[in-house]
């Protein structure tokens, strides 16, 4: 069972050094993502009708810079999410999220972002005014949901045309507020935020 956050949790991403900072994400982070895996996974299970799968960050390919962030995805794909449309749950430093992700590995990125142009107006108006957009997983710069009109063909361009482009929806809570929620409050709200961005869920070629 998922039991909250602690500050210690948030502070794995001060550590110094890869190999410290992997083995406090290892032993504190880690099983936590897990617990979050398995509550959450059979919700959306139910809720999409197809089974969905939770895949813990490993960050396996970092050879020298420690992780900035990281997290729990859910896809319908047992051996990865990379490749598919997902959600994602997760930490830096400084917050939590909850996000619906295409990243740059997504086979369909290009026919999703053709989609989400063609029928921007409509899911516009689906989605909650507290989401944020972003383009990039890496270095994340949040794009409020009242401000997407004037960002839509650029967020779109990119997802079509740039073999990087990417796109990731969703809330951010401030460490602090995340500190003091419950396991079951802050499960809540992860749920809650993945069934309001089914607009997009929904929008993408599977």
């Amino acid at each position: 069972m998922f039991a909250g956050w602690k500050e210690e949790d948030f502070a794995v991403f001060e550590v110094e050094g890869l190999e410290p900072r992997m083995e406090a994400l290892k032993t504190r982070v880690r099983p936590k993502f897990e617990a979050i895996g398995t509550e959450l996974a059979p919700d959306l299970s139910a809720h999409y009708g197809e089974e969905f799968f939770a895949h813990v960050a490993k960050h396996a390919r970092r050879k020298t810079n420690p992780p900035s962030d990281s997290w729990v995805s859910f896809a319908t794909n047992p051996r990865g999410y990379k490749m598919l449309p997902h959600f994602q749950v997760g930490l830096w430093s400084t917050h939590a999220f909850v996000q619906f992700a295409i990243i740059y590995e997504c086979l369909h990125k290009k026919e999703f972002g053709e989609q989400l142009a063609r029928q921007w107006p409509e899911v516009r108006d689906k989605i909650p005014g507290s989401m944020l957009w972003y383009d990039d997983h890496v270095k994340p710069k949040p794009v409020p949901h009242s401000e997407m009109n004037e960002k839509i063909d650029i967020f779109t361009r990119k997802l079509i045309h740039n073999k990087n482009g990417e796109l990731l929806v969703g809330i951010e809570i401030p460490r602090a507020e995340a500190i003091s929620m419950s396991g079951g409050e802050f499960l809540d709200r992860a749920r809650q935020t993945m069934l309001q961005l089914e607009p997009l869920y929904k929008l993408s070629p599977q």
